[in-house]
């Protein structure tokens, strides 16, 4: 996979989160994918698991900024930084983590696995963030 076709898939990805845009964000995956937000968890399978999952996560959030970090390319595979500020139920938070991707041949996502870390308020990334 291209370095910037994955800057593109990031992209699609961060104009979703930020519309709230479940269709949207699904349509970024294979039909057979794997959404694992939470590795202690099952994974949402599927076009169908990835937008139930998004309708629920983007239902309480608001003011989403979404940046998009350099993705990381070896062949299939990478891996891309998102620092995300938000507002839910009123308070505003900052969500930064990172997306390990792993593409098929249309380019779409038929694996993510998602790592993350909260904070309240917002903050703004570091100097070496995202490269």
């Amino acid at each position: 996979m291209e370095t910037h076709r994955v800057a593109t898939w990031a992209e699609a990805y961060r104009l979703a989160w930020e519309g709230a845009d479940s269709e949207a964000a699904a349509a970024l995956f294979s039909q057979d994918a794997t959404y694992r937000n939470d590795i202690y968890q099952e994974p949402n399978r599927g076009r169908a698991g990835v937008a139930d999952y998004w309708s629920s996560v983007t239902s309480s959030q608001e003011e989403v900024t979404v940046r998009m970090g350099n993705p990381y390319v070896d062949g299939e595979r990478a891996v891309v930084e998102f620092w995300t500020n938000l507002t839910v139920d009123g308070s505003p938070l900052t969500l930064a983590g990172a997306l390990l991707l792993d593409f098929d041949d249309a380019g779409l996502c038929r694996s993510l696995r998602e790592y993350y870390a909260f904070t309240d308020g917002s903050a703004e990334p570091p100097p070496e963030w995202g490269t």
